[in-house]
């Protein structure tokens, strides 16, 4: 690995670095609301020439409230740490993705290109260790949850620690989207935006409508999208022999429509039946070529190339809900099946001026993944504050993946054209109970175990079994000081897991486009993987303010063992060469803690003559090490040292403007992957600013740009002596958006 490629990357992505800046951050954003909440309230005195109004004998005043919850104050009341976005939250900030939605929250982290979106995750960790749910199921066959537009969504909790109830998936934490609900309200509801990104046009627009058809109360979402972006990079790849960098340049058109909907009937005692419908499609095309830069040293695999893919996705699925009473308690029961479809066909062309001929690669792929749920659920509250919930599920996965290479019209491969096979099966029962000990402490217990049977079946021809089970003890507790003050202490004991992806399990190799190489290796799956399990701990303390607003600082830890991870090997092949392959093994343990801290006011709480602005920020810090890899920087794969989100929201005073921002700060970060593999992340800064303008009760405009001051985003890979860097722009992303309650 060469020292003088990674020097400017290295440097930015050292993961301890920084950490005293962002806690002091923290601690800063923390402290006037701190200081503020030590202090009791003050008690008003009677004017002067009156008397205390006299206490009536006998008498008791009660007051009943019958307003909803706020966000905050249920996140309070709740047992497991949990955190709350509402209605109103989604809508005050307009935000035209999930992803958008979730980036400003304290631990969570999007994976792609500033002001693009990307995959969530929780506490700095990769793929796989966040438990994603739609209405409390896991999201299954493919689908981004980009695709849900907001308008579908009622509110998202965010679980950092597992429950017996919402499954022990989750070794970073639980993210439940949750959709609209069952009718409450009429509306009629319509969004429409137009986006622009390096002087393209990003076409969105979404109708909701929530009512009454006879017996029925429904609500629907319709949603539709397009986006055209253009995407430029340079890839610079050394080695002992080859010093060289390719331009690469692709544009890419994307359309897209999401329906879902929730059919709900209430019969006689109660009981009450729901369906909810999704329909998902999308499609798109691009096309890019690349070239090198004069200068090359080395070999080149070719001189030119020019490329076309086309893609579509589409899924179908329907959920049921009953829910009814039993005997003295309550019964739930749940069913659903879906199917999900992703085609890709893309054509390569490879152009060598050197030999005088020319390389056409044509790669066609299908996955077909088939899915089926039930699930039961009996709750039951018993004496002393016991409520007592009880359940077992099961699901099914099914997944069929074809994959053909052919190489100047002819296989790339021996088998190709084969079909590639792999399903699971899970079976899970869990038992929990959730009672206040006394009026300072409430505590939560769960037991869950869960046994998963894989089989795949690859291009050996050989059917391959893994069956594993989890038992996972969970406990949660709270502590209030004083009942009637709002601050508390959390803690949870609890065990995890993360299993592989069906992908992962499928025995076969899929060959890497262009030269095989150490940074371009071929990909394989492995029917042998295990699931890591994890045993952790966190431990937070709330300060909840009266204007709503609130304090947190939160510690955690995890132990994991069968550590999942992807490595580049040499693999000999039939005719005496090697190739390059990566593939997922188990390798040992690792461990991982962190801290993240929280601070939500509003000025003037603080500050009597300070504007009514609201005031949000978060700070988390992250550390991990591999057991059996050795450091420095052997850390969990794709965690950061830490991220910090800064951001504002004012209304003007009498005016209908409200503006606001946000500022998300991700470190560079360098990870030992394995003896002589390495993975090496830029710092990512994103700088989002909105303005509202409230046209009427029922219409404002919203104008926002996200990624503001764009930077070009560095990764690099490097295996044994070969190191690829590469270089990718990012771009402004300008909305305008039109919401209107028809």
């Amino acid at each position: 690995m060469s020292s003088n490629t990674f020097r400017p990357l290295w440097r930015a992505a050292h993961p301890f670095r920084l950490n005293p800046c962002l806690l002091a951050i923290g601690l800063l954003a923390a402290s006037p609301a701190l200081l503020a909440q030590s202090a009791p309230p003050p008690t008003a005195d009677p004017a002067p020439g009156q008397n205390p109004a006299p206490a009536t004998p006998g008498v008791q005043r009660i007051e009943v409230n019958g307003s909803a919850l706020s966000d905050v104050e249920a996140r309070r009341r709740s047992t497991a740490a949990k955190i709350i976005v509402g209605r109103d939250e989604i809508e005050k900030f307009g935000d035209s993705t999930v992803g958008d939605l979730l980036k400003r929250l304290p631990g969570v982290t999007l994976s792609g290109t500033p002001g693009r979106g990307g995959n969530i995750r929780m506490r700095g960790l990769g793929g796989g260790y966040t438990q994603i749910l739609l209405d409390g199921e896991r999201v299954q066959g493919g689908l981004s949850l980009d695709s849900i537009d907001p308008d579908q969504i009622e509110r998202i909790e965010i679980l950092r620690a597992p429950t017996a109830e919402t499954g022990a998936r989750a070794i970073a934490g639980t993210i439940n989207i949750i959709t609209r609900e069952g009718f409450t309200k009429r509306r009629n509801d319509v969004r429409a935006s137009v986006g622009l990104e390096n002087g393209r046009v990003q076409p969105r627009a979404s109708w909701s409508r929530e009512d009454t058809f006879g017996a029925m109360n429904y609500n629907v979402t319709l949603s539709a999208f397009r986006f055209d972006r253009a995407d430029a990079s340079q890839v610079h790849t050394v080695n002992d022999t080859d010093d060289r960098t390719e331009d690469k340049r692709a544009n890419s058109e994307r359309n897209g429509v999401h329906l879902g909907s929730k059919l709900q009937w209430k019969f006689d005692g109660g009981d009450t039946l729901m369906l909810m419908p999704m329909l998902v499609y999308a499609s798109g095309n691009s096309h890019g070529d690349s070239s090198f830069e004069p200068g090359a040293l080395g070999t080149l695999p070719y001189s030119a190339s020019s490329s076309k893919t086309d893609s579509e996705f589409s899924l179908a699925r329907v959920n049921s809900q009953w829910r009814g009473r039993a005997g003295e308690g309550s019964l739930e029961l749940r069913a659903g099946v879906g199917q999900s479809r992703n085609l890709s066909h893309s054509w390569t062309t490879e152009f060598d001026s050197e030999q005088g001929g020319t390389q056409r690669e044509d790669d066609r792929s299908q996955g077909v993944e088939r899915t089926g749920n039930a699930s039961a659920k009996y709750s039951l509250l018993l004496e002393n504050d016991h409520s007592l919930v009880t359940g077992f599920e099961s699901e099914y996965a099914r997944r069929n993946q074809s994959n053909r290479q052919l190489t100047n019209g002819l296989p790339a491969t021996a088998d190709d054209g084969d079909d590639y096979l792999a399903n699971s099966l899970r079976l899970a029962g869990y038992a929990q109970d959730e009672w206040n000990i006394s009026p300072q402490w409430a505590a939560y217990a769960g037991l869950r175990w869960e046994g998963i049977r894989t089989q795949s079946e690859g291009s050996d021809g050989i059917n391959h079994s893994n069956l594993s089970s989890v038992w996972t003890p969970l406990l949660h507790a709270v502590y209030k000081f004083d009942p009637k003050r709002r601050d508390q202490i959390r803690i949870s004991l609890t065990r995890s897991y993360r299993s592989p992806d069906l992908s992962d399990l499928i025995g076969t190799t899929w060959l890497a486009k262009g030269t095989n190489s150490e940074t371009n290796p071929d990909k394989a799956g492995n029917p042998d993987l295990k699931p890591e399990l994890a045993t952790g701990v966190d431990l937070a303390y709330e300060v909840y303010l009266d204007d709503g607003g609130m304090l947190s600082a939160n510690l955690f830890a995890r132990r994991i063992s069968n550590l999942m991870r992807t490595l580049t090997t040499a693999v000999p092949q039939g005719d005496g060469s090697t190739r390059w392959v990566s593939s997922p093994a188990n390798i040992g343990n690792a461990r991982t803690q962190g801290i993240e801290l929280e601070a939500k006011f509003r000025l003037s709480t603080l500050w009597a003559t300070a504007p009514a602005v609201d005031v949000r920020s978060n700070v988390s810090l992250y550390q991990s090490r591999v057991d059996g890899v050795p450091g420095p920087d052997n850390r969990l794969s794709q965690q950061a040292a830490g991220s910090l989100n800064l951001g504002a929201d004012y209304k003007i005073p009498q005016t209908p403007v409200t503006v606001g921002g946000n500022v998300n700060w991700t470190p560079g970060y360098r990870t030992r992957l394995s003896e002589n593999q390495w993975a090496v992340q830029s710092p990512k800064r994103v700088i989002d600013l909105y303005g509202l303008y409230q046209v009427s009760p029922n219409a404002r405009v919203r104008l926002s740009a996200s990624n503001l001051d764009p930077r070009w985003v560095q990764t690099a890979s490097a295996v044994g002596d070969e190191t690829a860097t590469t270089l990718s722009r990012s771009y402004i992303n300008w909305a305008l958006q039109l919401e209107m309650k028809l």
